[in-house]
C-alpha cells in the first residue's frame, strides 16, 4: 500500500461529507486506503460513513476522553499499512482530485524527507483578509520547498529561522512511515506537528512543502476567538520552544499599525466590493486582539491560572504542555 490517509472527526457536520467524497476520489496510480478515527460524534457522521459501500475505507471509532491529538494520530497511523500516512482534519477539504498524488510526489523525489506539508486556501465564503493571510503566509514556502538543517550556528541563534523549520501542519501533511517507526507523534495537545517536525530535521531529516497539495481549510474568527487562539498559539510556542511572538508593547503596537496599513493597502489595490464594510471595520480590531493574544501568551506563566484559563481557546492546551516536556527531548 503506498498511502493511507487518517482523518480524525468529532462532529464536523456536512463538510465531512465533501471533505470524504474528494478525499475518496484522488486520481493517483497508486493503491490507498483511508482510516476516519472518530472520537464521540453525535451530528450522523457514524452513520453516514457507515453507510458508505466503499472497500477503501474504514472507520474506527474511540471514547471522547481518550482523544489527543498527537495520541490518536499515532493510533491512526499503526492501524494503517502505507508507506505513507497521509494527516487532515476533518473541515479540510481536497481542492482538486491531485491533492495526494501531490504529497506522494513530493516525497517520492528524496528518502530523507521525512514529512511533507501542503498548502490551505481559504474556502470561497471566507473574509478577504483571511484569503490574504493564507497566500501570504504559504507563498513563504514556495521558494525553498525542500529544507533541513544546513547551518547549525544559525539554527540555535535564529528564532525565525527555527520557526520555518519547525512549521508543518497536519491539517495537510504526510509523514514517512519508516521515519515515524523511529519518531513518532508527541502525545500532546497542541502543536504536535511542529513538535514532530522539530524531531525529524533536529534527527537530519528534511521537511518539504507541496504548493500543489491544496486543501481549502479556512476559520473567519469572532474578536473574542481570534483573541483566545493567539493567546493558545503564543503561550504554548513560548512554553515548547521558547519563541517569544511579542517583545514588548512597543513593538505590538509597531507591529499593529504595520499590519493594519498593509490590509488597508491592501483594500485599496483590490476593488471595494470584494470587501464588506464590516470587513474593512473589523479588521484592525482583528490584528489588534491577535497581537495581543501574543504579547499575553508569551507571559503566560505570569498570570494566574484562573486569567490563564480566562484568555485560553483549548482548556486541554494546559494538560498538553505539562505532558509534552519528555516529547521535546
Amino acid at each position: 500500500m503506498k498511502a493511507s490517509v487518517i482523518i480524525p472527526t468529532k462532529n464536523p457536520g456536512p463538510i465531512f461529507h465533501k471533505v470524504l467524497s474528494a478525499v475518496l476520489n484522488q486520481a493517483v496510480d497508486f493503491d490507498y486506503e483511508v482510516l476516519v478515527v472518530d472520537s464521540g460524534s453525535t451530528d450522523g457522521t457514524v452513520e453516514y460513513i457507515g453507510n458508505l459501500k466503499n472497500a477503501n475505507l474504514r472507520l474506527h471509532c474511540i471514547e471522547p476522553s481518550s482523544f489527543g491529538h498527537g495520541r490518536t494520530r499515532n493510533m491512526g497511523i499503526q492501524m494503517t499499512t502505507g508507506q505513507y500516512a497521509v494527516l487532515i482534519t476533518h473541515d479540510a477539504m481536497p481542492a482538486s482530485e491531485n491533492w495526494l498524488d501531490a504529497l506522494v510526489s513530493a516525497a517520492d523525489k528524496d528518502d530523507s524527507i521525512a514529512g511533507v506539508f501542503g498548502r490551505h486556501i481559504a474556502y470561497p465564503g471566507a473574509s478577504p483578509f483571511t484569503k490574504r493571510e493564507l497566500e501570504l503566509h504559504f507563498s513563504g514556502f514556495a521558494a525553498d520547498p525542500v529544507v533541513s538543517i544546513e547551518d547549525p550556528d544559525r539554527y540555535a541563534r535564529d528564532q525565525g529561522y527555527r520557526q520555518f523549520l519547525h512549521f508543518f501542519s497536519d491539517n495537510n501533511a504526510l509523514v514517512r512511515r519508516s521515519v515515524w517507526e523511529t519518531l513518532p507523534y508527541p502525545d500532546v495537545d497542541f502543536a504536535e506537528d511542529q513538535i514532530w517536525a522539530r524531531k525529524i530535521v533536529e534527527a537530519g531529516f528534511k521537511k518539504a512543502y507541496a504548493h500543489e497539495a491544496v486543501v481549502f481549510h479556512s476559520h473567519d474568527y469572532s474578536l473574542v476567538e481570534r483573541l483566545q487562539r493567539s493567546f493558545d498559539e503564543s503561550y504554548a510556542f513560548y512554553r515548547l520552544f521558547g519563541y517569544v511572538l511579542c517583545a514588548d508593547l512597543k513593538s505590538m503596537l509597531r507591529s499593529w499599525v504595520a499590519l493594519s496599513v498593509r490590509d488597508l493597502s491592501y483594500v485599496r489595490s483590490e476593488s471595494l466590493r470584494n470587501f464588506s464594510f464590516i470587513d474593512i471595520v473589523r479588521m484592525p480590531f482583528d490584528n489588534l486582539m491577535r497581537l495581543m493574544g501574543h504579547y499575553l501568551g508569551a507571559r503566560g506563566d505570569k498570570l494566574p491560572p484562573r486569567v490563564r484559563r480566562l484568555f485560553s481557546w483549548d482548556q486541554r492546551l494546559m494538560n498538553g504542555l505539562r505532558s509534552s516536556s519528555q516529547d521535546m527531548k
